[in-house]
């Protein structure tokens, strides 16, 4: 298949008959697809992508899934279309390599999304009943999960992949398990455990055992995903405005130490992080 598939000019991203937004979208689709294979091709395709592997390309994914979440929220819309794009290119990577086993193809992968978002919305693309808000979609969509579990036979916490953050999968797994009523009865009691588990790091540091050290902190980081899930907060969300905010007023304390000159103490340093705070309030 050549690059410039059906009349899709790959360099430059124009369909010659730009006026059927479906004959664009074949042509484009088809045309990643053809690049896809060429980029694989053994013979004269590129080194690095014909070397790459499912685990080796893993990461990437990731990395782009993180890079788009990025675009969002920086409101970066020209940015967010590129982005969208490499995560494209990672999905079209992987189902290339699972072609060339005889696995799936792209097709393949295509289709069963379509399946499964029409299965996920009977109520709109069947005769299912109403969901009026977005909380009873989600709630049904957590049923019919549940129920595929159900069928197959695995756990209650068998499907919250291990590539998550670990944050956001501590989250995930807690709330899976108050699906059974394993869960605190309020965010007071998660406090109380708080507590309980601070008790314990300042034991196993007073004991200078490190393992047990590292148990703590992250029994204490887990108990953490727990508090702000019954507080309604996204963990995952909250670190990344922490580590926003971090970089802005440290931002402001280097700025102020390159005006200033010298040395500069702790309590300089804190003085201009003061200031920071004071200035976004402000």
């Amino acid at each position: 298949m050549s690059v410039n598939t059906i009349g899709y000019e790959a360099r430059g991203g124009v369909a010659s008959r730009a006026d059927d937004p479906s004959v664009r979208r074949a042509a484009a689709i088809d045309a990643l697809v053809a690049i896809m294979a060429k980029l694989r091709d053994p013979a004269d395709g590129c080194p690095w992508d014909v070397a790459q592997t499912f685990a080796t390309i893993a990461p990437y994914t990731i990395e782009e899934a993180y890079e788009v979440a990025d675009a969002i929220q920086r409101g970066a819309m020209p940015e967010l279309k590129e982005e969208l794009g490499d995560l494209l290119f990672q999905v079209i990577f992987h189902a290339r390599m699972a072609e060339e086993t005889r696995a799936f193809d792209f097709t393949d992968v295509i289709e069963m999304l379509n399946a499964k978002m029409i299965e996920r919305h009977p109520h709109v693309f069947g005769d299912g009943a109403a969901r009026r808000t977005a909380e009873d979609q989600k709630t049904a969509w957590d049923d019919q999960k549940a129920a595929k579990r159900a069928e197959r036979g695995a756990g209650l916490l068998a499907d919250v992949p291990l590539a998550l953050p670990a944050l956001m999968r501590a989250e995930k797994l807690t709330k899976r398990a108050a699906r059974v009523g394993f869960d605190w009865p309020d965010a007071d009691r998660v406090l109380e455990k708080l507590d309980e588990e601070l008790g314990e790091l300042a034991t196993a540091r007073a004991a200078t055992d490190d393992a047990n050290i590292a148990e703590e902190v992250g029994d204490i980081l887990f108990v953490m995903a727990n508090l702000a899930r019954k507080l309604g907060v996204d963990p995952e969300e909250a670190l990344r405005q922490a580590n926003a905010k971090f970089e802005r007023r440290f931002g402001h304390v280097e700025r102020e130490m390159n005006a200033r000159g010298g040395e500069h103490t702790l309590d300089d340093m804190e003085a201009y992080w003061v200031d920071a705070k004071k200035a976004e309030r402000a």
